[in-house]
């Protein structure tokens, strides 16, 4: 068999396989041509030029675990919101694979591990391949069995898996690839997909990227352009949330999930019930892996994932599932066990799976969340309602002895090994790993510092914390003065604990707010302070509200506003319209906004994803400014009703804005 190069399709391949295969940046580089290369190896039916004795490296290597799991490829090859150009690469990539003992349910193949002695071997038996680059002297190696005797081998294989095979023999490959050509891609039904997010638990967004092949990739590829975001009648927010919420999946699951979902005779999913008996067999797929999450509502999470800060460190729908479900939450209802070990860049905290790195990362997302689930959801929103459980949960794994986080870094860069002695004394961090490097345990602190190196010629301190050792005593203290320097983990820990959260769980648990009630909207949360604001200006208690609103809420923009209050337009324009003639606002038109009224005073200017505010409500909120620039979030030191009240005690004594 002669390679034939698909050339214009290459430069698109590795785009079209974002999330399936890792290495992408390599499979640039004439990979259309090296699956053949490899397939007629492997058959016997090319020969390596002169020089050469082997087929060569696709990609990174890392196309064995296709094997048997193409079916995640012709997937995305039919869906509907795949880019065009993608959708050619993929289904050029299809047709040399079928055209290869991989698409032949009858070659008998294994993978495994070689010493690097040769790139491949061949005789009438079979044949031995290198699929990767040598690796401390051993490669990745793929077989394939023609005869009854063994295949030739080399470098002493091990660690062989014999392939299992399902969905995409030659036949069905080549019977998509025509029905793509022939009649365009599989219809979309978005009724297909409440179904999907219905039976496995994920979000809408989720389940149409997952009803397309999608779930999820490296953040380098082009993000969904409008028209494929049309398709999947999705928002750029609600995109962006969707492949948040899958983006924890690895290559080789999302290609277990996808491997065996396509029907027998690909021409069903152009049937109309395709679309339902697809999504069907992805969410059983799901199931099967993953189980069954409770669905988040939509508008719950909405409301979560608009804060991209929150995001950042965990997606919205594993924080909202954390709050629905806290004593089943692996988040949430599982003790951690970590322990440190050493890298290149010096000691690291892990545990089984990660899990202390879930852990942490939603401790870190929680000091956003908190305030937002406190704040802008309404009472009975099942995500809101989980609060206090959560807390807590939360509380309970802190105090957990074996729980290690980390504790930030040193505000100095050049300590000593004596420096540290000195602080932390001289017993060293024993853990199921010895440490080489030079460690310092107090029972709540560890302290590391890495000998200096040509690549680092400065030590480098790494600290370490036991939250349930961590509180108000002497050693407490030493660490917060010692790491200064990133400390969200201890902030979040010292949240969980005060009386700010002591306070919000108080008020959810309480039921102080009527079913689907905001505890924005004063009127609700503060009555007694709004009759004060009606009496004091004269003003009916819409208006008395809007006021208490515009003083103490961060963002009281008008779409929010007219949510919290269940008011309209005309409404809300009436009561604005009275605090510009009671002269204690001003109306103006300012970038980012999202009002017409305002605060008199200066006013302070934010880059996204922070948000504009007036100097006065700044200070009161604790909003951290650099000159006329915000530079951080609201911190959260009151409830609101608390909030509203301490705002208008401040008019009353002569101190309100203006």
């Amino acid at each position: 068999m002669a390679p034939t190069t698909v050339g214009p399709w290459d430069q698109w391949l590795s785009p079209a396989l974002s999330g399936l295969v890792t290495g992408l940046g390599m499979w640039n580089w004439n990979a259309l041509a090296g699956v053949e290369r490899v397939g007629g190896y492997l058959a016997g039916t090319w020969d390596p030029p002169a020089g050469e004795d082997g087929p060569g490296i696709i990609g990174d290597g890392s196309w064995p675990p296709v094997i048997g799991r193409i079916g995640a490829i012709a997937l995305r090859a039919a869906a509907p919101a795949t880019r065009v150009e993608h959708r050619e690469a993929l289904l050029a990539f299809l047709e040399n694979w079928a055209g290869t003992p991989m698409a032949d349910p009858s070659a008998r193949l294994r993978i495994g591990a070689a010493r690097a002695d040769a790139k491949a071997v061949r005789n009438e038996h079979g044949a031995t391949i290198a699929t990767t680059w040598p690796q401390d002297g051993r490669c990745a190696v793929v077989q394939v069995r023609t005869g009854d005797a063994d295949p030739p081998e080399f470098g002493e294989p091990t660690d062989w898996v014999e392939v299992a095979r399902g969905w995409g023999d030659a036949g069905q490959l080549r019977r998509l690839i025509a029905l793509v050509r022939e009649r365009g891609p599989m219809p979309w039904d978005p009724a297909a997909v409440r179904l999907l997010g219905a039976e496995t638990g994920v979000s809408r967004a989720a389940a149409a990227l997952l009803s397309t092949g999608d779930a999820g990739g490296v953040r380098t590829v082009p993000p969904l352009d409008p028209e494929q975001r049309a398709v999947l009648g999705l928002s750029t927010a609600e995109a962006d949330a969707g492949y948040d919420e899958l983006r924890r999946l690895t290559e080789l699951e999302r290609l277990e999930l996808f491997a065996h979902v396509l029907p027998e005779d690909p021409a069903e999913l152009w049937e109309p019930t395709g679309p339902g008996v697809l999504t069907a067999r992805i969410a059983a797929a799901w199931r099967a892996r993953f189980g069954r999450a409770r669905q988040v509502p939509e508008e719950t999470l909405s409301v979560l994932a608009e804060h991209r800060r929150l995001t950042l460190h965990t997606p919205a729908a594993h924080v909202c599932a954390a709050f629905m479900a806290p004593e089943t939450h692996p988040l949430t209802a599982r003790d951690h066990d970590p322990w440190l070990a050493e890298g290149l860049g010096g000691t690291y905290c892990t545990s089984e799976e990660q899990g202390v790195r879930w852990f942490q990362d939603f401790l870190l997302a929680l000091a956003v969340a908190l305030p937002i689930v406190y704040a802008e959801l309404p009472a009975g929103d099942p995500v809101r309602a989980g609060l206090p459980a959560t807390v807590a949960a939360l509380r309970a794994r802190l105090d957990h002895p074996g729980l290690l986080l980390n504790g930030g870094y040193t505000a100095r860069y050049h300590e000593s090994a004596d420096e540290l002695r000195a602080l932390f004394g001289e017993r060293p961090h024993v853990g199921p790993i010895p440490l080489t490097t030079a460690s310092f345990d107090d029972g709540l602190s560890i302290a590391t510092i890495a000998e200096p190196s040509e690549k680092y010629p400065h030590p480098f301190v790494r600290m370490y914390f036991r939250p349930a050792r961590y509180g108000v005593d002497e050693r407490s203290a030493l660490l917060r003065q010692v790491a200064s320097g990133n400390a969200d983990v201890r902030d979040t820990v010292d949240m969980l604990r005060g009386d700010w959260c002591a306070r919000v769980v108080e008020r959810v648990a309480g039921d102080a707010l009527p079913a689907g009630g905001y505890e924005g909207n004063p009127a609700l949360s503060a009555p007694e302070t709004v009759a004060r604001v009606e009496k004091a200006l004269g003003v009916e208690a819409d208006a008395a509200a809007l006021y208490l609103q515009l003083l103490a809420i961060e963002r009281p923009s008008d779409r929010r506003i007219r949510l919290w209050n269940g008011w309209n337009a005309t409404r809300h324009r009436e009561a604005a319209a009275a605090l510009v003639a009671a002269g204690v606002v001003v109306a103006d038109k300012r970038a980012r906004a999202g009002r017409g009224i305002f605060l008199p005073g200066d006013w302070a200017k934010a880059r996204k994803p922070l948000w504009p505010i007036e100097v006065w409500k700044a200070n009161l909120l604790g909003v951290r400014r650099i000159g006329d620039q915000v530079w951080a979030e609201q911190i959260w030191r009151l409830t609101l009703p608390e909030l509203f009240a301490h705002a208008w005690d401040l008019v009353e004594r002569g101190e309100g804005p203006g």
